[in-house]
């Protein structure tokens, strides 16, 4: 076990709470399976009616997964831990998105990546005037995984492809207006909320009656612009009807993209618009494990999180540089079938 996460009963409820703070509580391998045997040994406990996944303390609820660790595996293991990261974090994934008890994420501060993954699944996702919500992952040749695909690709007016491919943040106000939190509650709401429902409160009705009316979402008054702009799933298309907008707001999001990886970017397009026509939570993660074990080896991670997180000269050398080098066959081979015995599963 670990003290990375305090795992805890209090009244009818569980807690799993992130505790590593230096790391804004991003997500290591014993961290996920820590919070998978809870998971595993209050589903069945009748004691247990409710889960709450919060952060102890320190800024942000959880910025990612551990990226050194997966970087690591890229170079020195040909990705053998990597994917193994990848598919037990999915599991976890999974197990929250099909738990039958309500589960209860509180998203305050930086909830990024791996922290999407943990909250964007639970029955209620909440909100505060901290949260910062990406998916940033394009910006360091990773696509937007641990269920991205299936969030992203169901928001209206092409607001996942735009999160997706520039990473761009939102506040709490444009989570809930996006639809990306079912409430909103002012950070000092959150103890009560947290004790009325382990004292055995309905969550829905506790966080409905603590809910605020967010300021105004700022997302709101580009959604035109992005609706149009990033209209297409092909990547080419999206600089283009960007490049022919002499706005500031277009010129500053076509600056943004050109940071990001080609590869990735195709990659997220693709992910998106195929997750579409998965029937279930489970479909989508075999095909984002797929995606993971092979982007993972390609040379833009590695160069990504040397380039953002190692050496931070945000100077990264993609290959391919340009979006029309990423040929149609490699963004195939990417998403193509693992060998059986290598898929994915849910436990």
């Amino acid at each position: 076990m670990t003290e990375d996460v305090i795992i805890r009963r209090e009244g009818h409820a569980g807690f799993l709470s992130l505790n590593r703070p230096k790391a804004i509580h991003a997500l290591t391998l014993p961290m996920v399976h820590a919070m998978t045997a809870a998971l595993l040994e209050w589903r069945d406990d009748p004691e247990v009616s409710v889960i709450i996944i919060d952060h102890a303390e320190g800024r942000g609820f959880c910025s990612g997964g551990d990226i050194a660790f997966l970087r690591d595996s890229a170079l020195n293991d040909g990705g053998v831990s990597g994917r193994r990261f990848f598919h037990d974090e999915y599991q976890l994934n999974h197990l929250i998105f099909t738990y039958a008890k309500p589960v209860v994420a509180f998203m305050d501060g930086i909830t990024m990546g791996g922290g999407v993954g943990i909250s964007q699944p639970a029955r209620f996702h909440v909100a505060t005037e901290n949260t910062r919500y990406a998916m940033p992952e394009t910006g360091i040749g990773l696509f937007p995984d641990v269920g991205g695909g299936w969030y992203l690709s169901r928001l209206p007016g092409r607001i996942g492809q735009f999160l997706a491919l520039t990473g761009a943040r939102l506040d709490g106000a444009e989570c809930k207006w996006a639809g990306l939190a079912t409430h909103y509650l002012p950070h000092d709401a959150l103890a009560e909320a947290k004790a009325r429902i382990a004292q055995g409160h309905e969550a829905g009705q506790v966080l409905a009656a603590l809910s605020a009316t967010p300021p105004e979402a700022r997302i709101a008054g580009n959604a035109t612009r992005i609706a149009r702009h990033f209209a297409s799933d092909r990547f080419e298309d999206i600089l283009a009807s960007l490049e022919g907008d002499e706005s500031e707001w277009a010129a500053k999001e076509l600056a943004t993209l050109r940071t990001k990886s080609p590869q990735t970017c195709k990659v997220a397009l693709r992910q998106l618009h195929d997750s579409l026509s998965c029937d279930t939570f489970a479909d989508n993660m075999v095909m984002e494990y797929r995606i993971g074990s092979r982007v993972l080896t390609l040379p833009d991670f590695a160069e990504g999180v040397r380039a953002v997180i190692v050496d931070k000269d945000n100077a990264p050398r993609w290959n391919p540089a340009t979006a029309e080098g990423v040929t149609d066959d490699l963004i195939e081979s990417i998403f193509a079938p693992l060998p059986a015995n290598e898929e994915w599963k849910p436990l």
